[in-house]
């Protein structure tokens, strides 16, 4: 599942058109970070199809990453959102025109299509389309199914069986309250899958993930899997309103994440903010303050197009063209992450390797 333990030294931080030897922190196990391929090799095919994770695992990735979410007929299936007209063809079928509806998900109105309005059956007449348009390729559009999570954990056993490094999965649980709210709870369908594929125990090649805290709490009743505490730089958990996840991020507050989560999964921001211009800033305490609890750290998410990377680390003002990704991780491997999530595996697997090994 990991990668041989290799010294952990010194880094170059990247700045553009400087570079500064810096003093790596240690991971909290003392292992090399892990690469989680978001939502597979996203960034070179449509996300959350079968081709896109396995495209990452042949670029090197530790885990794939699926988010989940329920059809009508309570399916596990893998889809960024419930809302599906971003990342699939459901527009051009009009035989589904009449599901098109608006609903209310954790607090926002969302008009479009859902996966819980449909059954499995129907959505496996639908095709995947990138969702990013405007900075990636379409040339695989209509060409991919949506895939179940089983239909994922039985390509994972598929490419496990002659490996000596294993795969790993890391589900996101999408919208848990509202799925329970309508009668299709995420826990038991996705725990029933882990154990039949023989995901079990501590050192299981998995993380759950979620965005919420209720449903992680109701996972470590009925599972010792690794858990971990999703966090963005705004906001709070969808199911504890008045909680804010800065306030989760406190010395105090990861205390009590330590209680039932194994580790957290930040908005890179709250490990490393943006400072003037769009430069990397100063790391915070975050990384540091979550090892004293205990707990992994592995922020997301890292794409190589130029729109997303700080400025230092563009190649130009195209916003498609791609800029030294493994620039940035160099700077959060500096700063202690456990793992990190990329749409771009391939890059993150090398800038990984290339910094632990300096």
């Amino acid at each position: 599942m990991i990668r041989p333990l290799m010294a952990v030294a010194a880094l170059m931080l990247s700045t553009g058109c400087t570079a500064d030897v810096v003093t790596a922190q240690p991971t909290l196990d003392g292992q090399p970070p892990i690469v989680i391929a978001h939502r597979g090799a996203s960034g070179e095919r449509p996300e959350h199809t079968l081709a896109s994770y396995r495209l990452a695992i042949e670029q090197g990735a530790d885990f794939i990453e699926p988010d989940l979410v329920l059809t009508k007929d309570g399916v596990l299936v893998a889809r960024h959102e419930n809302e599906i007209s971003e990342t699939t063809d459901v527009a051009a079928h009009p035989e589904f025109a009449d599901r098109k509806t608006e609903k209310t998900i954790d607090g926002q109105k969302v008009e479009g299509w859902f996966t819980e309005d449909f059954t499995l059956a129907e959505l496996k007449t639908l095709r995947a389309r990138e969702r990013l348009p405007k900075l990636r390729s379409t040339e695989y559009d209509g060409r991919f199914e949506i895939p179940t999570f089983e239909e994922i954990l039985t390509l994972l056993a598929e490419v496990n069986k002659d490996r000596d490094r294993l795969v790993g999965v890391y589900p996101e649980t999408k919208h848990p309250s509202y799925f329970v709210a309508i009668g299709l709870p995420h826990e038991a369908p996705l725990l029933a899958m882990l154990g039949r594929f023989g995901y079990r125990g501590r050192t299981a090649p998995v993380f759950i993930q979620s965005f919420e805290v209720g449903n992680l709490i109701d996972l470590r009743a009925k599972s010792d899997l690794p858990l971990i505490q999703l966090m963005d730089v705004e906001g709070g958990p969808a199911d504890r309103p008045g909680t804010s996840y800065a306030a989760m991020a406190s010395p105090s507050g990861l205390k009590m994440v330590a209680a039932y989560a194994d580790g957290i999964g930040p908005n890179k921001a709250m490990v490393i903010p943006r400072a003037t211009l769009g430069r990397l800033g100063k790391p915070t305490a975050l990384v540091r303050d979550a090892h004293a609890a205990g707990l992994r750290v592995h922020p997301w998410t890292f794409r190589r197009e130029n729109y997303f990377l700080p400025l230092g680390d563009k190649a130009s003002i195209n916003p498609s063209g791609h800029g030294d990704l493994a620039g940035e991780i160099d700077a959060y491997l500096a700063a202690g992450v456990d793992g990190l999530f990329s749409d771009n595996p391939r890059e993150a697997v090398v800038a990984v390797e290339k910094g632990v090994s300096r």
